[in-house]
């Protein structure tokens, strides 16, 4: 993605490895300003992930990868490396698949830096194909809802939710975005709508509350959200309030589909309901933007995320194709992670 840092225009991945050090494009103060975060070891990689300088299950994957291929130059214990990084977000399946990912390459006795830049082109290629099929969803006049944030800045670049935008645009298709703000992060309204504003893409953020207004006076035609990770039966976690959209979506007859690589499916869970759920601090709630919002004697929670059954997804759209839930077992091989098929097209260059 093009993005200014320090005044000057630049072409750069949300994460990448140069010069042994892990440098991020840090999220946490965007949209307002572009700065590079810098990790020169594994606990600060390991930190930039818990602390969302990095966010997005396959951001957090390639991050993960740069992480392993790093501590592996700097002759850290590999086992130990992967077992730090595997504690830093424990819903993302992505993060779990690239850290098995390098270790194979690691026993297979690969450079850890061509290692790792291969899982990141992949996870561009499996982007830019996930646009490609979404591309069919996405007719002249749609009005899309989507919440949180599913573009270029949650995987290394391009994005999953958006790929499909970004593709519709250069074809000149007229459609219109709902962004959900995303409490109480603003992943909706900090990210997705600055992305939205790079791409020329005509859109509007709206608060949690108000998505179930617009579904229902039949002002959105399909749902596109993310996913962090997928069950075997397809039901999903993604970023906490999917759920209730997906319920209120089909409650109004309008598609739900969920835009996620295949490397986001956890075939070893036979449902949702043993997706472990992450809850963060309550402070997360309990302030904006640093300043108290509640009695200071009321407590909070803060759960990160929620699972929304496959019943209320009409379908999935992977770099694989776009499939409904129970179709999603014809992508059953997941006995190691250089068995998982890739899209190896290269992405097109974006502006």
């Amino acid at each position: 993605m093009q993005v200014t840092v320090d005044g000057v225009p630049r072409e750069l991945r949300t994460v990448w490895l140069e010069g042994g050090v892990v440098k991020l494009i840090d999220q946490r103060h965007l949209p307002f300003e572009v700065r590079i975060h810098e990790a020169a070891e594994l606990e600060s990689v390991a930190t930039a992930i818990e602390d969302m300088v990095v966010r997005g299950a396959p951001a957090i994957g390639a991050t993960a990868a740069y992480g392993m291929a790093q501590a592996q130059l700097q002759r850290v214990d590999l086992k130990a490396a992967a077992e730090r990084l595997r504690k830093t977000r424990p819903t993302g399946q992505d993060l779990f698949f690239a850290v098995d990912y390098m270790l194979e390459a690691a026993a297979n006795g690969e450079d850890p830096v061509a290692a790792a830049e291969r899982y990141a082109q992949e996870d561009v290629d499996r982007c830019h194909a996930i646009g490609i099929q979404g591309v069919k969803l996405i007719r002249n006049g749609a009005q899309i809802l989507t919440h949180c944030n599913a573009g270029a800045l949650a995987t290394v670049d391009y994005g999953t939710v958006l790929a499909p935008m970004r593709l519709a645009k250069e074809r000149g298709r007229r459609f219109f975005v709902y962004v959900s703000e995303t409490r109480p992060r603003l992943q909706g309204s900090r990210l997705t709508a600055w992305e939205l504003l790079q791409e020329g893409i005509e859109h509007a953020i709206i608060t949690e509350g108000a998505a179930g207004h617009f579904l229902g006076r039949g002002e959105v035609t399909l749902v596109l959200v993310g996913a962090d990770r997928i069950a075997a039966n397809g039901d999903t976690a993604n970023k906490i309030g999917t759920y209730a959209k997906a319920v209120v979506a089909r409650e109004n007859r309008v598609p739900f589909y969920v835009a996620a690589p295949t490397s986001s499916i956890d075939f070893d869970l036979a449902s949702g309901a043993k997706i472990p759920i992450e809850e963060r601090s309550p402070q997360e709630v309990l302030h904006f933007d640093g300043h108290p919002v509640a009695p200071k004697e009321s407590p909070a929670r803060n759960p990160a995320f929620d699972v929304t059954p496959a019943r209320y997804i009409t379908g999935f759209v992977t770099e694989a194709g776009i499939m409904k839930p129970a179709e999603l077992k014809r992508l059953l091989q997941p006995a190691t992670p250089r068995s998982k098929k890739t899209t190896k097209k290269a992405p097109k260059k974006r502006r």
